[in-house]
């Protein structure tokens, strides 16, 4: 089978390799579908935590059944997606029912090799059926259940300021979560492009672009000088990061969904007098999973309108490097395997 594997941070090659052996618990899945996010932008720079090279990546993926290998959880030739954070089951997270940050987690494409090939081995109870829906939404809904449980830690109030930080794919999946529970969402982003996205698809009245436009005043105004009571950073920034703590009321909520490899650096003070409440957010869960998959259902969340770009499996590495450009206005890349 033909993959696509990352040598080192920079370099693709495409190398023929054996469709990988199936063992008891595990099924064989043909990839269809596999979306690129950020943290395989990140890895391809060498920028993202965990990861270790050569590596395949891609973790957001649709596919079809090829070999149920006997489970009684999927058939052969059913569409479906996958839950590609594999858990130990037994360590004190997973037993907490916090599988998301297991001691032991592999995460398909970050910490073991990934999708962007044609056929995968996953286990059984990885699997998430289609139930109706098409290979490109299939694809979708991890980075959504990203967004969203990340908010689902804020337990949102209705009417209540969420400041988002950051409108790619993961940031505006938090956005529609927030703007489902009744949130006031503010989002936050140097991309014209996907601030204007925010407002034409989600909804988003309020908008700030940090270099045009002074963020304290333009919060103070929309919060009527309370600020917002939750504030969510989904760029993976450092510099976004450290000054997102500045932006929140006193009493609020501060929530990591981004991931960067330098330190965190708060004034203690500010942090301190705030009596601020700190939370990083990693991964998902099923019941995420299943809270994207209902609101896409039930026509809250339009899949369809978010990717902005495709590409044959074949022609990935000759346009990887163009997705970091700006003029690309990238909002989700769908690499498609059929």
């Amino acid at each position: 089978m033909n993959t696509l594997v990352c040598k080192s941070p920079g370099l693709f090659n495409y190398e023929e390799k054996s469709i990988p052996d199936l063992k008891k618990g595990y099924v064989l899945v043909q990839v269809k579908r596999v979306g690129i996010c950020g943290t395989d932008l990140h890895a391809y720079k060498g920028t993202q935590p965990y990861f270790s090279y050569p590596r395949i990546l891609g973790h957001e993926l649709a596919g079809v059944v090829k070999d149920h290998n006997g489970s009684s959880l999927c058939a052969n030739e059913e569409e479906i997606t996958i839950l590609p954070y594999f858990n130990c089951g037994n360590c004190v997270a997973c037993k907490s029912n916090k599988e998301n940050c297991c001691v032991h987690l592999q995460v398909f494409g970050v910490h073991m090799d990934g999708g962007m090939c044609e056929y995968i081995v996953v286990p059984e109870n990885s699997i998430v059926k289609s139930t109706g829906l098409n290979l490109d939404t299939l694809a979708m809904i991890e980075p959504f259940s990203i967004g969203a449980h990340g908010m689902r830690k804020a337990q949102l109030r209705k009417g209540e300021n969420v400041l988002i930080m950051g409108a790619g794919a993961i940031g505006l999946g938090a956005m529609e979560y927030a703007r489902i529970h009744g949130a006031n969402v503010i989002a936050m982003e140097m991309d014209a492009t996907r601030l204007d996205f925010a407002k034409k698809y989600l909804n988003i009245e309020h908008t700030i672009h940090p270099k045009e436009e002074d963020v304290f005043e333009k919060l103070k105004s929309i919060t009527r000088n309370e600020m917002p009571t939750v504030v969510v950073d989904a760029t993976g920034n450092q510099k976004a990061i450290n000054n997102g703590l500045l932006y929140l009321a006193h009493g609020g909520k501060y929530i990591l969904i981004g991931l960067q490899k330098e330190e965190l650096i708060f004034s203690h003070p500010e942090f301190h007098k705030r009596e601020t409440t700190l939370m990083s957010s990693r991964n998902a869960n099923r019941v995420d999973f299943e809270w994207v998959i209902e609101n896409i259902k039930n026509g809250n969340i339009h899949p369809e309108n978010y990717i902005s770009h495709r590409v044959k499996f074949k022609a990935l590495k000759s346009v990887f490097e163009s997705f970091y450009q700006p003029a690309a206005k990238v909002i989700k890349i769908m690499v498609e395997l059929d």
